[in-house]
Parts: structure tokens; sequence; C-alpha cells
């Protein structure tokens, strides 16, 4: 969407300007040939100063024509920025439905690799007729330029795996500059949220059915004496069918007497009241029998003073049953459920104390009924005083019988982050109960919440980090390549050879910083091998303790029989080297730290309490010190990049998340846990290593010995967007011997092959590239019949474009930013 071109201001190219600017100069000459010197003179400065006027409207209209299209551009950056990180899938499609845009969510949704192979919303959903109704509903308001929703029930669901899909599909029209007739779709799964509809629809059907068998009869009618319900007990007392409530068909008068149905029907009541009385009266049964019955009939009245339908409860007083024991029964049976269901109940007066409550909300909220000294049990001792001020005002709103009170999500007293949504019923107070409370338990679903939010977040600063650092290479590379040309023509006597030497370093610092972030965005190249661990640890021990110094004593404890795991060694050890330090920073006095090795099992991982973490064999690396700790809310911050809670000048915030994105690269898991004042414990969890596994370890490459003689001979193809890093290469290598033939992109790289008749020894390219990437180009000259080799050239992993390459296809790879010696020595090494 953002792909779109932005026109580029021609301001300098009007030509009534171009005209009069030419015409002013043609007088300024012919004043200063026909006319005498003075006069001439004098005439030609005006017309000069006249077309330097003109200059400079021109110039600031040109700038202004600029400013615009900076703005555009950075207004397209974000468009794509929003639509590429959305959720939902996107997809725009233009005329004759060509795909014109397709979000990552989309192609993941169509297992597409790319726009080359993606399908269409009409081609991805296909299947019963009711599916291609609805698609072709859809696809009638693109063409008619309207928008249009449907929700697809798809069975099995996208990817092929079991069970019920269900998206939601939208279309609509977009205006876009470069296509006609362009329409947006979107594609949401909300399997989900249709698993939460049918949840709530169960407990419903659950909740009537209770209703339906409840050990009483009950029944609901409105003013006119419409039965609008009736449950099956009191159905199957009087001979009826409950299904004949609700439709018109029955009224309070067939099975009360006329009037006893008028006195039923008079309750009388203020606006906003809810009154609740008791009749004994006889009801009458289909077959004509009569039923003695107790009714606790209650009727809300709205605010303008007109009665609701009632809820009347009908307790059998049948001849031969004691109306007492049948009271106390339902009463011994209400209170058994009461106490079994595992929403917490309770009761309230008007100042939050409890009269009466479930063992639920016991569970719930002990603090709010173990009150010492005696005290009354109040709703305010079991939450934090922040939300005290919204339960009372809920307490309030109940006991002046306002309707749809909305439900408040306070934070529980005790030990731990503990919350709950608090839902209030109005109720009458005449028998002293009050208001009623329900509460369901929150606290898992926050915590879910909030590590979800972090997720996201962190790969949110991932991806933009990543992206950053690919730029930054670039820029990197030819810094250090022009200053590799400048050494090699300076001696080092030469004033200028030093301050060269400086900016390289300088340089070269800055890569370290980039490599950082590409470490935290998981992006950066890694050599997995087989380790293990002890003997990584074994080798560093001496290391670590000179970080460490005299004032620390660093012990290390072996696990007995430890796994073997994959990863790469160097940047393992770039991992523990850190976490030495930081925990080393933590005891400027000095201390003690631990660092521990053991088998993890995949039992043990609840342990862990760490919502993320997916059951499994690992192996556990825990680096533990007893300083100042960390407190609770910087811990959640501490991995991400440029945190730091160091001073200026003494940490860049790059290490932390180095190490998370190493081990997250590496497919384990980075934990802290700490109290503050008694010290901190990171945990790295890395997955047991089974030779049996379909990824196996790839060998570590044996670095060649460097050859002494880098100059050559052949032609290279040198294919690169980045104009400084192209010249600086090909500046390096013609300067070797070779022959160097550049490109700005793959499908120039393409052209040029063929006008060379495909003689290309060797092809160094970038990988991300405009237009054609490096692989796809890859794949194009094989099938031209180039066996050239390739050397690919990236900011990014290796592994991040390998599986988009011809399978069976050898190539070397030479990550950015590299110095003229690392590029010469890898042509060399290809030949």
């Amino acid at each position: 969407m953002s792909d779109q071109p932005v026109a580029v201001p021609e301001t300098g190219r009007n030509p009534v300007l171009i005209l009069a600017f030419a015409l002013l100069l043609a007088g300024a000459i012919a004043a200063f040939s026909f006319l005498p010197n003075d006069e001439g003179t004098t005439l030609a400065i005006l017309l000069l100063a006249l077309f330097a006027v003109a200059g400079i409207c021109a110039s600031f209209a040109f700038a202004a024509g600029l400013l615009q299209f900076s703005g555009q551009a950075s207004k397209n950056d974000v468009t794509k920025l929003i639509c590429d990180g959305n959720t939902e899938g996107l997809i725009v499609t233009g005329a004759g439905g060509k795909i014109i845009y397709a979000n990552d969510a989309y192609l993941t949704l169509a297992g597409a690799r790319g726009l080359a192979d993606v399908r269409a919303v009409e081609r991805l959903f296909s299947g019963s007729p009711e599916i291609s109704e609805a698609i072709y509903r859809l696809a009638q308001a693109a063409r008619e330029r309207k928008s249009g929703t449907e929700e697809l029930r798809l069975s099995p669901p996208l990817g092929g795996a079991g069970g019920i899909g269900w998206y939601k599909i939208k279309v609509r029209p977009l205006a876009l500059a470069s296509a006609r007739r362009a329409s947006l779709w979107s594609v949401a799964d909300i399997a989900r949220e249709r698993e939460k509809q049918e949840k709530v629809f169960q407990e419903l059907r659950q909740a009537i059915d209770f209703l339906d068998h409840a050990p009483a009869g009950f029944f609901s009618c409105g003013q006119n004496g419409d039965v609008s319900y009736m449950n099956a007990t009191l159905a199957a007392w009087l001979g009826y069918d409950p299904g004949e409530a609700g439709t018109g068909d029955l009224k309070l008068t067939d099975f009360v007497a006329g009037a006893a149905a008028e006195f039923v029907a008079s309750t009388a009541g203020g606006a906003g009241e809810v009154r609740t009385e008791q009749f004994d009266i006889d009801l009458k049964c289909r077959n004509g029998q009569s039923l003695p019955v107790r009714l606790l009939h209650g009727v809300a009245f709205g605010q303008d003073g007109a009665p609701g339908p009632s809820r009347t409860l009908a307790l059998s007083r049948a001849p031969g049953e004691e109306p007492s024991q049948d009271l106390r029964t339902w009463e011994m049976r209400f209170a058994r459920v009461l106490n079994a269901t595992p929403m917490a109940i309770a009761m309230l007066d008007k100042r939050g104390r409890i009269t009466r409550s479930n063992a639920a909300f016991a569970r719930l909220m002990p603090e709010a009924l173990k009150q010492p000294d005696g005290a009354p049990r109040s709703i305010f001792a079991g939450i934090l005083d922040r939300d005290h001020g919204a339960v009372d005002a809920a307490i309030a709103a109940a006991f002046q019988s306002t309707p749809d009170i909305p439900p408040v999500d306070a934070a529980l007293a005790g030990e731990g982050e503990r919350s709950a949504r608090l839902f209030f019923a109005a109720a009458d107070e005449h028998d002293g109960n009050g208001a009623t409370i329900y509460a369901l338990d929150t606290t898992e679903q926050r915590a879910l919440q909030s590590n979800f939010a972090q997720s996201q977040k962190m790969q949110a600063i991932g991806q933009f980090a990543g992206g950053v650092a690919h730029d930054f290479n670039n820029v990197l590379t030819a810094i250090i390549g022009y200053c590799d040309l400048l050494l090699a023509n300076h001696r080092p006597t030469d004033p200028s050879f030093r301050d060269i030497n400086q900016i390289k370093q300088n340089a070269n610092r800055a890569a370290s910083l980039v490599r950082q972030l590409l470490a935290f965005s998981r992006r950066q190249t890694l050599r997995p091998q087989v380790l293990q661990l002890g003997d990584v640890l074994s080798d560093l021990q001496m290391l670590m303790r000179r970080l460490v110094g005299e004032k620390i004593d660093l012990e290390l404890r072996h696990g007995r029989d430890l796994w073997l795991v994959e990863a790469d060694v160097n940047q393992f050890e770039h991992v523990l080297v850190n976490l030495i330090v930081n925990a080393r920073d933590a005891m400027p006095q000095g201390g003690k730290i631990v660092l521990r090795t053991r088998n993890v099992m995949a039992a043990e991982c609840a342990g862990f309490n760490e919502a993320s973490l997916d059951p499994g064999d690992y192996v556990a690396i825990e680096v533990e010190d007893f300083g100042h700790g960390i407190a609770p809310d910087v811990k959640d911050k501490i991995f991400e990049p440029f945190f730091t809670t160091k001073e200026v000048g003494k940490g860049t915030g790059l290490g932390l998340a180095m190490v998370y994105g190493i081990v997250k690269q590496t497919g384990g898991y980075v934990f802290c846990s700490s109290t503050v004042g008694k010290g901190a414990v990171f945990t790295i969890l890395l997955p047991r290593y089974s030779p049996d596994e379909t990824h196996s370890a790839r060998p570590i490459e044996q670095a060649a010995a460097p050859s002494a003689d880098l100059t050559g001979h052949g032609t290279i193809l040198l294919v690169e967007d980045e104009e400084a890093v192209r010249a600086f290469g090909a500046r390096a290598l013609a300067s070797r011997g070779y022959t160097v033939l550049q490109a700005a992109s793959g499908s120039e790289a393409l052209q040029i092959v063929e006008q060379n008749g495909g003689q290309i020894d060797l092809v160094v390219s970038d990988v991300v590239m405009p237009e054609m990437d490096g692989p796809t180009m890859f794949g194009e000259l094989r099938k031209r019949g180039v066996k050239a080799k390739v050397i690919f050239v990236s900011g990014y992993a290796e592994d991040a474009f390998a599986k988009n390459l011809p399978e069976g296809e050898d190539f070397s790879f030479l990550p950015k930013p590299f110095s003229l010696k690392q590029l010469i020595e890898a042509v060399k090494g290809k030949q």
C-alpha cells in the first residue's frame, strides 16, 4: 500500500518559468551589446536582479514541493508498517482480481511465500454452497464498489489442521491511484471468539436446565397476563407443555382463578422499586384439579413507574405434605447448590458488610471474612484501597435499584497480584441481606493479557531493531570499505593514516552494536553445533574469574549427566559473559556468584510458573547473585533494548536484549526471578538435543587458511542495490585483477548476464533488493544455464533466506558489515 510511487515535485520543470528566465538573460546580453555603456550596464543590472528574484522564488517553490513529497513518503511508510504488522490478513486486489498487496498474516493464512503464489480470497475459500454463496456476495459487492461482511464456517480450517475454523471476511472499495477498481479484503480468524460464544451458550443452557428442573415451580408474566416463561417443574404439576409459554397462547388466567389472577396482577410499586409479595392460592391444573401453592411474586418497576415482567416462585403445598418441611428441604438444597457453585457469591448491606457468602467467596477473599478483634466482615477488607471508591459507588447503586450496574475490576488484598471482576445485583433490603455481589477471579486472565501484550511489544521492537540494523550494516560496510581503500594508499607514517584508522575502529565498534541489535531481533547468523555445556563452562572458567575480580567468588555447580544441546558456542559464550558481568555489577562491594547447570524434565516445567514455556526436556543454566536485586517495575523491561539502570556511559542497554535474542533464536527461554535486597537468578533453558531429530546440527565450517596471494582473475557479477557498497566492492575487486560487472538489482543482473553471453565466473549478490531479491535472481540464473558459484552478502541471518534457495545448491555467505580483506578472501576462497 505504501509501496505506491509518490510523485516528486516538478517545480523546476515549469516551461513558463524557463522561458521567462531565458528572455531576461537574453535582454541582459542585448543591453550590453547595443546600448551605450552606462545605459546598457544599468539595464543589464536591472534585468539580472529580476532574474535573481525569480530564481529565489522558484527555489522556495521547489523546496515547498520537496517538503510535501517528504511528508507523503513518511505517511506511506507508517501506513505500510501498520498494514504489515496487522494480525488480520489483508489483501488488495485490482481490476480483474489482480493481487496488488498482501500482508504477512494473509500470506500465512494462504500458505504462500510471496505475492507470486498467493491466492485471492475467492480461490482461498471454497467448499460447500453456503461458503460459495457468501464469497460470491462479497465479490459482487467488490465489483459494485460497495462494502460487505460475511462469516464463514470451514471444516477443516485453513492449513489442513483438524477441527472447525471460523473466519470473518470484509471487503470495501479502496481509492488507489495506481490501480483501477481496487478493493481491500480483510480475513480474521474468529474461531476463539466462536468458542467463547459456544461456551456462554452452553452455560446458559445449563442455567435454563437448572431452573427448569428446580424443585420449585417458576413462571414469568407481563402486565397483560401473557405468560412468557414457565419452567418444566411447574408445567408438569399443572399438566401443560413448557413450550406453550412465550407464544401468547398461555395466559395467567388459564391456571389461576379469575379473582386470584387479578390479585396477583395488582402488585403496585413506585418508580425504580422492586416489590416482592407472598400469596397462598390454588392453581388450576389442566385436568381440572387444584394445586395449593405459595407464590413468591416479585415485580421490578422502571423509572417511569411501569411494571416489568414478574418473577414468580411457586412452592407446592399439596395435601399430605408439611409446608415447613418442604420449605426446609428446598432451603437446604438451595444452600448446597449455592456453596457448590464455583462463582463467588455474597450478600452485603449498605455499608458493604457481608451478611452471607458461599464457599467460593471464602476461597477468593479470605481477608474479607477473617477480621481481627471481632470486627464485622466487610467486602472492603478483601480489596485494595484504590478500588474502595468504585465498589462503594456500585453498592449504593444496587440499593437504589439501578438496573445494569457496570461491573467493577478490583485488585484483591493478600499475597501476590490477584484481581477479580465484581458484579452487583439490586435486591430488596426487607430481609436485611441487601445487595448481592458475584465475583469472578480474573488473576490468570490478566496475567495472560499482560504476557501477550509484552510479547507483542517485544516482537514489534525486534522487527524495528532488525530493520534499523540492516540499514546500518549497509552504511557501515561502505564506511569500513572506503577506510580500507584509503589505508591501502597511505603509509603508516602518513599523518592521515591514524585518522583513517580511528574512523575504521569506531565503525567496527558501531558494527558490534548493530550485531547486538540483530541478536535481539533474532536475525543474526548463528552456527549451531552439538555442545556439552559442562565442557563449555570449564573452558570459560578462567575468563569468568578474571571478569569478576578478586572481591567476588565464582562458584560452578555442574549437574550430573547433562544432556546435549545445540547452540552457537561463540554466541552462547557471549550470553554467559554478559550475565556474569551483570551479576558482578550488582555486587559492587563483593560477594558470591553461583553458576549452576542441571537437566529439566518436561514434568518440571510447570514449576517455573511461566505461561510462555512449552513443556519439554531442557538443560538449565542458572546465574545467581546476592546483590541488590531487581525491582518488580523494572524486571518486566530488562530484556528491552536500550533499557538500562546503569549510569550514563556505563551501559548501552543492549546486553540483556542480546541475551534474550540469542536464547530465543536458539529455541530456548530466559527468565529472571529476583527479590529486592536479596539478589537475582537468571535461568536459561536450552532444548535437549536428540540425535534422531530431523534438524541435525550443521557441521562447523573450518576456516580456510588465508591465502598470501589475494589477486585473481575472472569475471565477477556484483549485484548490490546500495550504490556506496557496490562502488566500494567494485573498486576492491578490480584492484585485485578481477573483471567486475555491476548491477543494482536482480532484474538488471539478468539483463547483464544475457548481454554477456552467460560468461560469469562468480556472483556476489546482496539478498534484500528491490524488484527481485538475491535468492530469486539465483534461481533465474540457474534456469538460464549459468553455473557460476555465488556468494550472498546480507545484514540479516543466513537462515532468513537459505530456505528460499533451490534445493541442493551450494553457496557462501558473507555477513555485513565486511572489510575489504574479508571480501577479497571470500572471493578467493570460491575460486
